[in-house]
């Protein structure tokens, strides 16, 4: 009798629940491997030996458990960027926000389940600046049997773009915070780690995506700089773009996209050209006096049957001050908004916010060649200091004098956010502050660039939440008049959003994942400078509204 209600019971559940999650396991050994770039050697920090590293396959509603054992000299930790982490802040990763780093010859399971999210994603390492090679991309498949709400592509490929630096870039970054300066940009851009050939290093091959004639692929496009927006383009061939940071789009055709460090873009490309190899390029976008890496990385797509020899169709990078071909791709976004897809911009505000962003000048004594200062960067007018508690823990376990949450809703001074005066004092305070939101309060954030030092775009990630870009703008955010311009409609959502050169942009979400989260420019050397801040996410009341206890194997500062 028992075994026939068992069989009822697995016929009903495989009737019922035709699409079962699964639960998918990785290894990351994280590892030095010695590595030539533009004709000359140096070790690097990987994972599994690869550059790019591994790319982390699962579906929508999957459990992955990742285990990631450091073999290295140096402290390590990994975010899985643009994944929700509902609940599971323990396994976000960014050092001392989410947790303690991986020290050198121990190990941590990431363990999170993909609720809700379907696209591309990538991870990387979120302490010092090993994400420079400690990268990767995560490709989350929609549940079986769900098609894309798109014309299936034939094949699909990772396009990870990322920079080349010949000297190590930990030596880099601490050359540029003893001397008080701007570190040296990067020597080359690459795509899937080849620049392509080089001036200096022209037998240098590249990357090559191998088409059939007639056939549609999408390229899952990743930009894993660390300090550089780059635009992407294949000679003689349009781009049908379908998504953004893993949420989709309406779709429409352009033949350059901009990617800024932290985005992803799914593209559709039909190989509809005649025989032969097409150029694919990523060049520099930067639209201030600031200086950045002018080479451009090159990669071929190569139509199958035709000859190695043929030449290849070259194609001209935009100049690297193209803010127009930037913003015709940017003002094309807008989320599908299907009835399926829906987008759920939160229509009533509980807390408006509005934080500058921008750098400062601050006294340091010791460093001679910036004069006995140094460049800092800020949110509100305060340098956010690392703690070295994690402060997920110290919210959790209750531990005193780690972080206050009085961060400032507004600028602690007014003035002309984008005028060429600067205010009186350049000075940053320093503080580990916080701004504590209840559980699914709606935030307007309005974050605005100051052209101090100088006006620049400021690609602004914020963990454990996508948001909806609901407005931006060119000078001054202005309250009474902007907001009856933002679109509550169909706005692109994302989880990172570049805030205009000398402008504004206002963002949308719900506070609906408790926890602490990161919020910080995603150019690495903005970052070190402390252009950073957190929110704290109470717990709700009901049964699945509160953080999930610490896993047992959390590291220990």
């Amino acid at each position: 009798m028992e075994s026939n209600w068992l069989r009822i019971f697995v016929l009903l559940a495989f009737c019922l629940f035709p699409a079962f999650a699964m639960t998918r396991h990785y290894k990351f050994n994280v590892v030095i491997k010695n590595t030539t770039r533009l004709c000359s050697s140096k070790p690097i920090v990987t994972v599994n030996g690869r550059f790019p590293g591994p790319t982390i396959y699962a579906r929508e509603d999957d459990r992955v458990l990742i285990k990631v054992v450091n073999h290295v000299k140096y402290n390590v930790s990994i975010h899985w960027h643009g994944i929700r982490q509902l609940r599971s802040g323990w396994a976000d990763g960014p050092a001392y926000i989410t947790q303690c780093p991986i020290q050198p010859g121990q190990s941590y399971v990431y363990k999170f389940t993909i609720t809700g999210q379907r696209g591309t994603l990538f991870w990387h390492a979120h302490i010092l600046w090993l994400r420079a090679t400690v990268h990767g991309a995560i490709v989350v498949l929609p549940k079986r049997g769900v098609p894309y709400p798109f014309s299936k592509p034939n094949h699909e490929a990772v396009v990870i773009l990322g920079e080349w630096w010949k000297s190590d870039t930990e030596a880099v970054i601490k050359e540029a915070l003893s001397s008080g300066l701007a570190p040296n940009v990067s020597d080359a851009h690459t795509i899937n780690g080849h620049p392509g050939p080089a001036p200096n290093c022209p037998s240098q091959g590249g990357y090559t995506l191998s088409v059939a004639p007639g056939k549609i692929y999408m390229l899952r496009v990743i930009n894993a700089a660390l300090n550089e927006e780059l635009f992407f383009k294949i000679a003689g061939h349009k781009m049908t773009v379908v998504e953004v940071d893993a949420t989709y789009v309406k779709p429409f055709k352009t033949d350059t996209i901009v990617v800024a460090p932290g985005q992803t873009t799914n593209v559709l490309v039909k190989a509809d050209q005649s025989f032969g190899k097409y150029m694919v390029a990523a060049s520099p976008f930067m639209d201030s006096p600031i200086a950045v890496d002018n080479m451009t990385a090159t990669a071929t797509l190569h139509y199958t049957g035709a000859l190695g020899s043929v030449s290849t169709t070259l194609t001209g990078a935009p100049p690297k001050n193209a803010t127009s071909v930037a913003n015709n791709f940017l003002d094309s976004l807008r989320s599908l908004n299907s009835k399926k897809y829906p987008a759920k911009v939160p229509k009533n505000v509980d807390h408006s916010l509005f934080f500058t962003v921008g750098l400062g000048i601050n006294p340091c004594p010791t460093c001679k060649p910036a004069n006995g200062s140094r460049v800092a960067a800020s949110i509100n007018n305060v340098t956010f200091v690392m703690p070295t508690t994690a402060l997920l823990q110290a919210h959790f376990f209750g531990i005193k004098g780690v972080f206050t949450t009085d961060f400032p809703a507004n600028p602690p001074f007014i003035f002309n956010y984008t005028g060429t005066v600067p205010p009186a004092s350049l000075a940053t305070t320093n503080g580990t502050r916080l701004y504590r939101l209840p559980y699914n309060a709606t935030v307007q954030l309005v974050m605005q660039d100051t052209g101090i030092i100088a006006p620049e775009n400021h690609p602004i990630h914020l963990h454990g939440f996508n948001f909806f870009v609901v407005g931006k703008g060119i000078g001054n955010f202005n309250s009474k008049t902007d907001p009856k311009n933002f679109n509550l409609v169909d706005p692109v959502e994302r989880n990172t959003i570049g805030v205009p050169s000398g402008g504004w942009v206002a963002i949308r979400f719900r506070a609906d994942n408790p926890g602490v989260w990161f919020m910080h420019c995603h150019l690495e050397i903005h970052t070190t400078w402390g252009l950073k801040m957190a929110f704290l996410v109470d717990n709700g009341k009901g049964p699945n509204e509160s953080l999930l206890p610490p896993p047992k194997d959390l590291p220990k500062c």
